[in-house]
């Protein structure tokens, strides 16, 4: 007899992009020309003193254990990097790295989570967020983000948390946002930080896509007074210096809260490898004018896919302002055809066409927030998102192949209209 899994890991859920992405390679192998706009991957290579600092690292034998908090001359770009680009009043104590930023969301939730405390998180919302708050028997309390609003989180939203649930104890942001490129202002920061100072309340605050800010500029509620007591913020190396294989990220919080999360550390990871903390040291400190010339390439490569979208009837895209994705609001089409916008994705992968096909998201990957929307990432290079672009209504004008394909995946077919917004 086989030993029983927990219940935890009988319910756990995955990011889908990556099973989507399995699908794709898959189709791919068999023959089929498959654009890839479903990974948030960078198509760039990584950062150039990051590449030679890592290969330096590895030929002085960089390879051996090191300190769970982080080697120090990493600690110190990092702090550094916050402290002037971003306003954070961190010191080399106030920086933990890790494999990327994901990881900081469990530590983040085992660092402040009781079983039954309430954690409100803005839908749609990153797929990983909702298993790890239940890792620690809490409660996600979900609230909508609309397009309407600019996919914006809205301060009303957490008084409202804050005097309803029973046991609040935690906000998760995300800004700018994946997947709908919403960004928190630094207004909304502000009056975020103020309802909530001196409070009981952890913020966890994602800030993969710091960099990918296409009007004004990034903020972080860490920068507002009293926040480094109150939040956890993360950071990761994936997007804006294309180091994504690398696994390298950091969290930033008070010298307390940044101590706790080293043991955890300490506990599961031993510690982030030396070679690789050195090579992303090197790219805070020598690879800006690189990382800002990238990000323009991807600036051109949303606001191509953006006007593309907008051209096909039934779907609608705010002007771009963040991130590398696309998060166009497909519910006409949807309605229309009577599937939903993940088997409409789906069917853009397997179903319109033999040879041809497009990788893309169902918004309700991220939650029921997303239903009626689609994201597509950026990460091809730019004829190959044209190529998308002129597929996409072919695809929708092959009625029979989508009859084909519910019939099939009788799963897909919408069961109620999807709300359009005005």
């Amino acid at each position: 007899m086989a030993a029983t899994l927990s219940q935890f890991a009988q319910t756990l859920s995955v990011e889908t992009a990556f099973t989507v992405l399995a699908v794709a390679k898959q189709l791919k192998a068999a023959g089929k020309d498959v654009v890839e706009l479903e990974i948030g991957d960078s198509p760039f290579e990584s950062t150039a003193s990051a590449k030679s600092t890592g290969i330096q690292a590895i030929n002085e034998n960089q390879s051996h254990y090191c300190p769970s908090s982080g080697v120090p001359a990493f600690r110190e770009a990092a702090a550094k990097f916050v402290k002037n680009e971003f306003g954070i009043p961190a010191a080399a104590e106030n920086i933990i790295p890790g494999p990327g930023a994901k990881v900081f969301e469990q530590f983040f939730c085992e660092a402040f989570l009781n079983p039954g405390d309430g954690v409100l998180v803005f839908s749609p919302f990153f797929p990983t967020y909702i298993p790890n708050i239940e890792r620690r028997g809490a409660r996600a309390v979900l609230c909508p983000l609309t397009q309407g609003n600019e996919f914006r989180p809205q301060v009303s939203d957490i008084e409202d948390f804050l005097n309803t649930d029973a046991a609040p104890k935690a906000i998760f942001l995300n800004s700018p946002h994946n997947p709908t490129g919403g960004v928190t202002t630094e207004d909304d920061l502000r009056d975020i930080a103020d309802l909530i100072r001196g409070k009981d309340i952890a913020v966890f605050s994602d800030e993969p896509y710091c960099h990918m800010i296409w009007e004004g500029q990034h903020h972080s509620i860490l920068s507002q007074p009293g926040m480094m007591d109150q939040a956890v913020a993360a950071y990761t190396f994936s997007k804006s210096y294309s180091m994504s294989g690398w696994r390298l990220g950091f969290a930033v919080s008070n010298k307390e809260i940044s101590d706790a999360i080293g043991k955890m550390i300490n506990t599961t990871l031993s510690c982030t490898p030396t070679l690789v903390q050195l090579a992303g040291a090197a790219a805070l400190e020598q690879d800006s004018s690189e990382r800002d010339r990238t990000m323009l390439l991807f600036r051109e490569k949303v606001v191509l896919l953006t006007e593309g979208l907008n051209k096909i009837p039934g779907f609608h895209s705010l002007d771009p302002t963040a991130t590398f994705y696309v998060f166009p609001n497909v519910a006409p089409v949807c309605n229309d055809l009577g599937i939903t916008s993940h088997g409409l994705a789906l069917y853009l992968l397997e179903g319109a066409d033999d040879d041809f096909g497009v990788a893309c998201l169902g918004g309700e990957c991220f939650g029921e927030a997303g239903a009626g929307f689609l994201r597509f990432s950026c990460a091809e290079p730019n004829d190959r998102l044209q190529q998308a672009l002129e597929f996409l209504p072919v695809a929708l004008s092959r009625t029979e192949r989508i009859a084909a394909f519910l019939e099939q995946h009788p799963q897909f077919r919408l069961a109620k209209p999807y709300p359009t917004e005005a």
